[in-house]
């Protein structure tokens, strides 16, 4: 884990006079009053539909021609993000994957929030899936801005559409600034050794880091939500990494899998997998000195009470699972 917006065609059209209706009183002359009762909508016409959306469509057009749209500091576009990015997103999330979100109930429905999940699946798909499960499913349609890593803005194309999804570099002082505004953060402190690691390692989490994201929650005093996501691990099984190319090439590996490189373009086509997306209960942190962010110790305790918390719910969302793909 946005619908486009609608521009009415009907707003100067005069409205009709409510009708009045006669209420019988025993014993006295007949009252007249005003209805109370809404006057029903009349039926839309066929085509009615179709107008909107293309009223909505060359009103969006119209803006972004003419530069009448907002991003923030980050580069965010919310209207880009909501009418055409999350659009795309959509259909491989609900029909390809069929992604199954549990307790989104423990997301916060107001002020910032850091989401932690597993990373994994070659390419970092589940990060856009987890944007559109959070997004979709939240009563509050709440935004996630996702912490990347330096390669992602390095790619043409790749970073400006990132910047504009709300991605951002991964580092402290963005994720505070966020935090702190009010906003939804995601992270996944597995990095490349997740995302690239060998199939046969699926669902064992790598090492979270040193805790940075610990401390930025600490010092925002926002909440921190455990994330388990299963289904990505299977999209590219990863067989093996060519890691003479991958140097060559620059990147952290170069997968090879059953179809890639074997069958060219075909073979970076995703297995359609079965997803389950589940939120755990939040972390607290408010309830900490404003130094313990300093506390080393108090940062490995929670890293790692966070690292289990995951761990643990995949185990339980495997066990669950009757096939990777239904």
């Amino acid at each position: 884990m946005a619908d486009a917006k609608v521009i009415p065609f009907d707003e100067d059209r005069p409205r009709r006079r409510i009708p009045r209706r006669v209420r019988a009183v025993p014993a006295a002359e007949p009252v007249v009053e005003p209805s109370d009762a809404p006057e029903p909508a009349p039926a839309a016409a066929p085509g009615d539909s179709w107008d909107r959306r293309i009223a909505g469509g060359l009103a969006f057009l119209r803006r972004r021609v003419t530069g009448d749209y907002e991003v923030d500091d980050f580069g965010y576009d919310k209207e880009l993000t909501d009418q055409v990015l999350m659009s795309l997103m959509r259909p491989l999330y609900d029909k390809y994957f069929r992604v199954e979100v549990k307790g989104i109930e423990n997301i916060p429905a107001e002020g910032g929030a850091l989401i932690v999940a597993n990373h994994s699946g070659t390419l970092p798909l589940d990060g856009l899936m987890l944007q559109v499960a959070v997004h979709d499913h939240h009563p509050a349609e709440r935004h996630l801005r996702l912490l990347a890593a330096d390669l992602v803005f390095m790619l043409p194309v790749v970073n400006e559409l990132a910047r504009k999804a709300g991605h951002t570099l991964a580092c402290a002082e963005d994720a505070q600034r966020l935090l702190e505004a009010g906003e939804l953060v995601g992270v996944m402190p597995e990095g490349f050794k997740g995302i690239g690691k060998p199939f046969g390692d699926r669902y064992k989490l790598q090492r979270f880091g040193r805790g940075g994201f610990v401390s930025t929650a600490l010092r925002a005093g926002t909440p921190i939500v455990p994330c388990s996501i299963v289904g990505a691990e299977e999209i590219y099984p990863m067989v093996g990494n060519a890691k003479t190319l991958a140097r060559l090439l620059g990147v952290p590996y170069f997968p090879i899998t059953p179809t890639f490189p074997w069958l060219g373009p075909l073979g970076a086509v995703p297995l359609p997998t079965k997803w389950t997306i589940q939120f755990g209960e939040p972390i607290p942190t408010d309830g900490y000195a404003a130094e313990a962010a300093e506390d080393p110790m108090l940062m490995f305790n929670l890293t790692d009470q966070v690292r289990e918390q995951i761990q643990h719910t995949l185990y339980k969302l495997l066990v669950q699972r009757r096939s990777v793909f239904f």
